[in-house]
Order: structure tokens, then C-alpha cells, then sequence
């Protein structure tokens, strides 16, 4: 007698349906560990999209030498801490003796907390903290274009005299403005007044789906150093390389700051020379980090399903030993009987697959929707390796029951009470 692979499945089903409880309770760790898988897989291929267009606006073919490494706004390491701050003479230095360089501008960045007093903006009426101050050289307009909402950048006599103009993000104009054009109006930054001249469009990407550079107060490089005189430590220099030239221009960049430096062959760099694609790789080191360390949870969920789904599976062995006879007495072959438990127990799994696969997607725009700061997006291959994995696994555990029940003696098994 054999059975078509369409009945089986129905066979399947039936068996399944009719424990439901029990297999409900047998498929947990499987439905657990898939919702794990995907909903981080979701919510990572997300992060990952908005971190990449993030930098992409800071320019394909940009070159970023700071102090540090890490946050410019954030506390070096011990070992840089007492590396000597870059000079602002640096980025005229680098257009001039790197010939893959087009462009350069230096930004100094301006911590949100200055002794114990937190940065904060201010109108009638209104104010602000989530709010971060740039000083930035009247060229950095040119290495790092931004589309304007409203009204213009400042210019390089503004950024020479040290004007107190400012370009502001748009949520921080619409924070402090609603609904308003503010070019011209003034803006109280911590004790300082600055009159806005222009706000920038939304940026594009972020962490978390968030854009500092939508709060970000860009004020001349002038201004701010006078400003904010203590902080040398704080520049940051963008070199722009000329197209397909950025490769030549990192090694042309690190060869002028080495000689500027007056660095020894032997001796390591006391600076920081990145590019975007760079900083990217390193996120995706950590996220791979992250995706590896939660498919080791997963991977336990699964194993205890796996387990569970071999122990039911056994278990319906025995209860259906006189089934399996009357099979065998009617001319089923051993490959028919394992390939019937087979698909039981692909079935089981499956199903969990299927259903941790809809929990995960549920999770996701969930998420999405109730912390819109957070970007997700649910990767077709995630979804395909999660049902993929569940009847894998519903393989590898149904291979024993399934042996055992193709080998159980057609009279012995008519016989079974």
C-alpha cells in the first residue's frame, strides 16, 4: 500500500490537529528560537539600511582625520588621551601637498554638556534640549553638501569676522518654531544668541532612525573657537578626495599629517584617518556580533524542540504500533513508514516554523509602529532560513522515531494492545 505525498501530508495534519495541545507544547522551543532569529535579523537589516545612508550623506568620497577614534563628541580612550590635538593649519596643509585632494574643512564639535550645564536652545516660548552646536569652516559647505529647507549658508567673510549666524537641523526649527519660517530670527544657544540664516532638509538614515543632524546647530568654525576657546582638543578635518582618487588620498593624507607631525618611521599614528565605508565595516563587525550571539539563544530553543519533537514522535510510534502493522500487512515498505513519520515530524516543526516566522513579523511592525525612531525591516532570506532551519530540524529529530517505526515486526505490531 502506498500513500501519495499529498495524503501523507493530510495524514500529517490530522495527527497533528488531533494532539494539538501536545504539539502546541512540543513546538514552543521552535516557534521561540525562529521568533528570535528573525525579529533581531529584522530589526538589524534595518539599523544597517539607515546607518549606511547616514554616511553616505557625510560623502562617498570623503576623508575624516580626528584625534580620536569613536564619537568626536564622546570621551577618548586612555591610550589617545594624551595625543597632541590637531591644528586648524592642518586643512590647508592637506589641500595643498595631497594631490588627490580637492577640498577640505575642519568642524569642531561642541559637547552637549560643558561643566555640569547641559547645552539648550532657546526662543520666547519655547525651548529645547535635545539640541548639539558645530562649529564649522565656511568650506565645509563643499566637502559635506546638504540640501537647504529655507534661507542660505554662511560664507566665508561670516565665518572670518566670527558672525553670530547659525543654520539649524528641521526638527530642531520645528521644535523651537512651529510652523514657522525662522530665517532671521534670533536663537539663544546656552548663553549665546545666534540668528538663523538657514535650515537644512531632513536628513536621510540614522541610528535607531534617528539623525543628530536634524537638532545640529552648524555655526562659522570662528565663532565657535571664540566662543568656546578651551576646547583645541575638538576639530575634526574632512578632506574631500577627488573622484576615484580616496584610496590615493588616505594614503596622501596620513603621509602629510605624519610629516606635519614630525612622526619617526617607526612610530604609530597619533591620529585617526577614516572614511565611511570603514566606519560601516565596523558597525557590521558588531551587528555580526549580535546576530551570532543570538542565534547561539536560538539555536538552544531549537535544540529543545528538536528534543521535544523526537520525544512526541517516539511516544506516537508506540501509540500507533498496531497502525504501523495493519500498514505493513498491507504491503507498506520500510521507506513508506519513514518517509510517513517523517512528514509528521517535518510537519510539527514546520508549523512552529510558520508561526515563529508570523510572531517575529507581528513583533517587527510593532516595533516599527510604536518606536518609530527604531527602523525595521523584515529581509526575505530571514524568513526563508527560519522555515528553512524548522524543517531541518524536524529532519534531523524525526530520523530515529522514524526508523524505529519502519522496523517494528508487522505481527508483533498486530498484536500490540
Amino acid at each position: 500500500m502506498r500513500v501519495s505525498v499529498m495524503e501523507n501530508v493530510r495524514m500529517s495534519l490530522t495527527a497533528v490537529w488531533t494532539n494539538r495541545f501536545r504539539s502546541m507544547l512540543t513546538i514552543l522551543g521552535i516557534v521561540i528560537g525562529i521568533t528570535t532569529v528573525v525579529t533581531v535579523s529584522s530589526l538589524l537589516t534595518g539599523l544597517r539600511k539607515g546607518v549606511i545612508t547616514f554616511f553616505e550623506e557625510f560623502g562617498p568620497d570623503n576623508i575624516f582625520l580626528g584625534t580620536f577614534s569613536g564619537d568626536p563628541n564622546g570621551r577618548p580612550n586612555p591610550k589617545e588621551a594624551k595625543r597632541r590635538p590637531l591644528k586648524v593649519e592642518y586643512a590647508e596643509m592637506i589641500k595643498r601637498l595631497a594631490p588627490s585632494i580637492e577640498e577640505t574643512s575642519v568642524s569642531m564639535f561642541i559637547p552637549p554638556i560643558i561643566g555640569r550645564q547641559a547645552m539648550i536652545a532657546k526662543v520666547p516660548g519655547y525651548e529645547s534640549d535635545s539640541v548639539s552646536m558645530m562649529g564649522l569652516s565656511a568650506s565645509g559647505w563643499l566637502t559635506q553638501p546638504k540640501n537647504l529647507k529655507w534661507g542660505r549658508v554662511f560664507t566665508q567673510e561670516e565665518d572670518a569676522r566670527g558672525a553670530h549666524v547659525a543654520v539649524i537641523g528641521p526638527k530642531l526649527s520645528e521644535a523651537l518654531f512651529p510652523g514657522a519660517n525662522p530665517l532671521g530670527l534670533s536663537l539663544n544657544v546656552s548663553g549665546a544668541v545666534f540668528v538663523v540664516i538657514g535650515v537644512t532638509e531632513e536628513a536621510k538614515g540614522g541610528f535607531f532612525g534617528e539623525n543628530g543632524l536634524d537638532r545640529l546647530v552648524t555655526i562659522p568654525l570662528q565663532t565657535a573657537r571664540m566662543r568656546y576657546p578651551g576646547m583645541v582638543d575638538r576639530f575634526q578635518i574632512t578632506a574631500k578626495a577627488r573622484q576615484g582618487q580616496r584610496a590615493d588620498g588616505l594614503e596622501e593624507v596620513r603621509a602629510v599629517m605624519r610629516r606635519a607631525r614630525k612622526l619617526a618611521t617607526a612610530t604609530p599614528d597619533d591620529f585617526v584617518v577614516t572614511t565611511p565605508d570603514q566606519i560601516v565595516a565596523r558597525f557590521e563587525s558588531l551587528t555580526a556580533m549580535i546576530v551570532l550571539i543570538s542565534t547561539a539563544l536560538s539555536g538552544l530553543g531549537l535544540l529543545v524542540g528538536g528534543i521535544g519533537v523526537m520525544n512526541i514522535m517516539l511516544v506516537s510510534v508506540t501509540e500507533r504500533t498496531r497502525e504501523i502493522g495493519v500498514r505493513k500487512a498491507l504491503g507498506a515498505r520500510k521507506q513508506d513508514i519513514i518517509f510517513q513519520f517523517l512528514m509528521e515530524a517535518v510537519t510539527l516543526t514546520g508549523l512552529g516554523g510558520v508561526l515563529g516566522i508570523i510572531i517575529a513579523v507581528a513583533i517587527t511592525l510593532l516595533i516599527g509602529k510604536l518606536v518609530t525612531s527604531l527602523p525595521s525591516e523584515v529581509p526575505p532570506f530571514a524568513l526563508v532560513l527560519g522555515f528553512a532551519v524548522s524543517v531541518a530540524v524536524g529532519l534531523f529529530f524525526g530520523v530515529w522515531p522514524a526508523y524505529k517505526a519502519a522496523q517494528l515486526d508487522p505481527v508483533d505490531a498486530l498484536r500490540y494492545e
